[in-house]
């Protein structure tokens, strides 16, 4: 399984289960525990990335489309990654179905949804055009072996963006 493959699988699971959480605005029960699904399933999906995608892209990539470089695509993709968090966390903080809940739960998918368009359009663009199949299916088994390992109550790190870059980059 490649793994652009199985991040475009993700990015499909999430946004099914941000419209599911649209249409269980009536029923709290099942809104919180999508909600929660969600929430685990964003933060293993995140460090998954961050462990078997981005590592390989800066030191390949070359930036595709409207960014110009691989650094610059991970520094973005870090970022977002962050904010996700920040706002799904902020769910936390409310009643499940209240209005502050729900606020939260808009704002991780907004954040969410302008993270996958510029991911799909840039780093997936780019890794498909410098990372071989081969090696790409390598990685697919081990970002899946990860995201399995850690399906319900993983919590990742905030991460600063240009911290990761540097570790990664020449690594």
């Amino acid at each position: 399984m490649d793994i652009v493959d199985c991040i475009l699988a993700d990015h499909q699971r999430q946004r099914m289960l941000f419209a599911a959480l649209d249409e269980a605005r009536a029923d709290t029960e099942a809104a919180g525990r999508i909600f929660g699904y969600l929430r685990d399933h964003l933060e293993a999906h995140a460090e998954a990335e961050e462990r078997f995608f981005y590592p390989r892209l800066l030191q390949c990539g070359e930036g595709a489309l409207d960014s110009d470089s691989a650094s610059e695509t991970t520094e973005d993709a870090i970022d977002d990654h962050n904010k996700i968090e920040k706002a799904a966390e902020a769910a936390k903080e409310h009643e499940v179905g209240s209005d502050g809940w729900w606020k939260a739960v808009d704002q991780a998918n907004l954040q969410n949804s302008k993270h996958l368009s510029e991911e799909e359009r840039q780093g997936l663009t780019d890794f498909r055009r410098q990372v071989p199949l081969e090696e790409r299916v390598k990685l697919g088994v081990q970002y899946l072996a990860f995201e399995l390992s850690h399906e319900s109550g993983f919590e990742r790190k905030e991460k600063d963006p240009d911290t990761y870059i540097e570790k990664h980059e020449n690594a």
